[in-house]
């Protein structure tokens, strides 16, 4: 942006045109500045300051630079560049795919973080917004190809063979890429890629661009599953923690990226803004990452005694990283925000507050050089991230010559006989579902504080049941439940009965929609935030769809017998992924389906109470059927799975089964005798609420309809009678 001025001459008034008002909004120059006069720009820094350009072009590259000089060093101290002792492909592969790998990650992140974090921040249509999905674009061309190159070299690295262009080699590289994990998973992540690189140019509406951001966050998802994760011991904690930890630092790396990228062409204020709103979103994925790097360090070390190791060394660089930017996030909130929007505020105060600007800018300053030392530092751990990738764990990644039947299936050791002590003491932890709990518990208590503090009031037992609710769904996903519905078919269904009746039935009473409607803050410069974003799924046409009672009542019924009829419940035991996806869906299943019935959050529309209860009899006799048809069954059901577990304990697989279709049938029954009991009671007090309603609008109109109706029977009646006595005279 250029300063301006009315041309020389020139007569115009000087009143503000609605031009210029725009101009002034946007850059945040006084409306109204006389001709002549240089127009105060509102970007911290415009085309016109070099702290802008240089912060612009230096930030990313010293990114990169910092990435690249770790990842080398890291790659060289800790041996994942080292010569194999068989089929060795040489160092030019040795050491090109980790690197190449580390341009994946950092290209994933500028493909995701800018996408996440332009839906939170920025305005759709704003030249920012524009900005940000043509990074994504940008990145996502860079992924494409980092992707392809990965997959190459992961393929020589595997097999060694001769590269030609022969029908030989090629045909052993298409084998690869269809038949093999490893290969199916880079040639989808490449082929994502390329969709993903002309999406992020087509797309730049608000809907369209989040179902681009959720493509995106699912291309990385099966790169997750790669480098070591799958020959550690906990191999599902050691999946989940990688594409947890990968997810979460590509959001936050991406998001900063952005706020470097839109610097110079945002206003002061509203760049004070828009870093404060990516400032909650990096605490969480600063959450995220130190969590799910914890624990998949912890797998990979063994123990202490690992840190001696140079894998352990590399895991120590990571978590200097970390606790680094943990304090760079901090600072960034309790003080350098407040700086930042000190700076705006001086600067449209206008020349009288040239001390206070100077102050403002100073710091400013401060601000975007700990934004770049942040870029650096990220840097590091990305490049010491890379060369773990490629560095032997000290324990855990040979993989046992004699393994049992369990640990082939499930890749972990059958576990002690189920007594009662373990229903309570048994514990194993989901990663995904321990923190989808505590944020799902922190965030609700925090909206409920938040209330309080402005005098507003919650009804404590929403609070409870929604507490109660969260705890059951930690106990479900994290105890004993996950620790043994692998090997115990009854056990499984228990954990599925909860999820699907047991768990909604607390946590639809908590009317989380509603808190969070009263409790967060409306915006107002046509960005969204989470309030907006939640108004958006309530009322859009799949909500209105899903909520319908009809057809939530059909998904919660069908859904049952098609995952236990179908090749879905295979897939749910066999691929964690599949597991993970069985508790969402029926969890909200279950969650839509008592919301429909007595929920307290809004819904386009809901039954009246007899039909209600009609619908409530069905599903309870549809529970009844399908347990029933379990406990009929002659044979097992995935005999494969829960039958070829060399379980040496409990009852026998088909009596266990047995069990498990008479947990199916009582269990599914008492939620739903509750919730007969509750349609019941709302039923009376819809009822009462009706009858003081007439009360008070008859109080109010002195029972006018009353009266009007008794004339309308007195007249009738008198009609009538004047009738009789004109037929007794004729």
């Amino acid at each position: 942006m250029t300063p301006t001025s009315a041309p020389t001459g020139s007569r115009a008034p000087r009143a503000r045109t609605p031009d210029r008002a725009q101009r002034a909004q946007v850059s945040g120059t006084p409306a109204g500045t006389p001709a002549g006069t240089p127009a105060r720009t509102g970007a911290p820094g415009a085309s016109g300051d070099p702290r802008a350009r240089a912060l612009r072009l230096a930030g990313p590259a010293l990114l990169v630079l910092a990435a690249f000089v770790t990842a080398v060093w890291a790659l060289a101290y800790g041996g994942g560049a080292a010569p194999l002792q068989l089929g060795d492909p040489g160092p030019a592969v040795r050491w090109g795919l980790p690197l190449v790998t580390m341009g994946v990650n950092l290209s994933a992140a500028g493909m995701c973080g800018t996408l996440v974090t332009a839906l939170f921040t920025l305005r759709a249509g704003s030249k920012p917004f524009d900005i940000a999905l043509n990074a994504a674009s940008v990145s996502a061309a860079v992924f494409t190809i980092a992707a392809g190159v990965t997959g190459f070299l992961t393929f020589v690295v595997t097999f060694n063979p001769t590269i030609g262009i022969d029908n030989t080699f090629g045909s052993q590289l298409g084998s690869w890429l269809t038949t093999t994990e490893a290969g199916r998973t880079w040639l989808i992540t490449t082929l994502a890629g390329a969709a993903l690189t002309v999406l992020t140019f087509a797309v730049r509406g608000w809907t369209s661009t989040l179902i681009v951001t959720v493509l995106a966050l699912a291309a990385i998802v099966p790169m997750g599953t790669q480098g070591h994760s799958g020959d550690l011991a906990s191999h599902n904690i050691a999946v989940t923690a990688m594409i947890l930890h990968m997810l979460g630092a590509a959001v936050w790396l991406g998001g900063l990226v952005l706020m470097v990228l839109i610097r110079p062409v945002i206003g002061r204020a509203e760049m004070a803004d828009v870093l404060a709103r990516y400032s909650s979103i990096a605490l969480v994925a600063f959450v995220v990452v130190a969590v799910s790097g914890v624990a998949r360090a912890a797998i990979g070390l063994g123990g202490w005694a690992g840190l001696n190791s140079g894998y352990g060394t590399l895991v120590l660089v990571k978590a200097a990283s970390l606790v680094v930017l943990g304090m760079f996030g901090a600072l960034y909130r309790t003080r350098l925000l407040a700086g930042l929007r000190a700076d705006a505020t001086a600067f449209t105060a206008g020349t009288d507050a040239a001390p206070r600007a100077g102050a403002g800018r100073a710091a400013a300053g401060r601000f975007w050089a700990f934004v770049t030392g942040e870029l650096v530092v990220m840097g590091i751990a990305s490049g010491a991230a890379a060369a773990l990738a490629r560095t032997p764990p000290p324990t855990g990644a040979q993989v046992p010559l004699s393994e049992t039947p369990a640990e082939i299936l499930t890749g972990a050791p059958l576990p002690p006989e189920l007594t009662i002590a373990r229903w309570f003491a048994e514990w194993d932890i989901d990663l995904l579902w321990l923190l989808v709990c505590g944020f799902a518990l922190f965030f609700y208590i925090a909206a409920v504080w938040r209330l309080h503090r402005r005098g507003d009031r919650w009804p404590i037992l929403r609070t409870v049941s929604w507490t109660l609710g969260i705890l059951l769904l930690f106990w479900v996903t994290c105890g004993p439940i996950n620790a043994y519905q692998d090997y115990l078919f009854s056990v499984h269904m228990v954990g599925h009965m909860l999820l699907n009746m047991a768990i909604p039935v607390l946590l639809v009473p908590g009317a989380p929609v509603t808190l969070a409607l009263r409790a967060i803050a409306k915006r107002n410069d046509g960005t969204r935030g989470a309030r907006e974003w939640i108004m958006w799924a309530v009322h859009s046409p799949y909500a209105r769809v899903i909520t319908n009672p009809i057809v939530a009542a059909v998904i919660f019924g069908v859904s049952l017998w098609a995952f236990y009829f179908t090749d879905l419940f295979r897939w749910a035991m066999f691929d964690h992924l599949g597991h993970e996806w069985m508790i969402v869906h029926f969890l909200i299943a279950g969650y839509l389906f008592v919301q429909s019935l007595v929920g307290i959050d809004p819904v386009p529309s809901r039954l009246p109470y007899p039909l209600r209860l009609v619908v409530l009899i069905l599903v309870m006799a549809t529970h009844a059927f399908f347990g029933i048809t379990i406990m009929m069954q002659s044979g097992l059901m995935l005999a494969d799975w829960f039958g070829a577990m060399g379980r040496t304990w409990g009852a026998d697989p088909l009596t266990d089964q047995y069990v498990g279709g008479g947990a199916a049938w009582s269990i599914g029954e008492i939620p739903t005798l509750i919730l007969a009991v509750v349609v019941g009671i709302q039923w009376s007090q819809s009822d009462a609420r009706a009858e003081r309603r007439r009360d008070r609008h008859a109080d109010r109109t002195g029972d006018a309809e009353l009266v009007a109706y008794n004339e309308r029977l007195a007249s009738l009646a008198a009609k009538d009678a004047r009738d009789a006595e004109r037929g007794a005279r004729i």
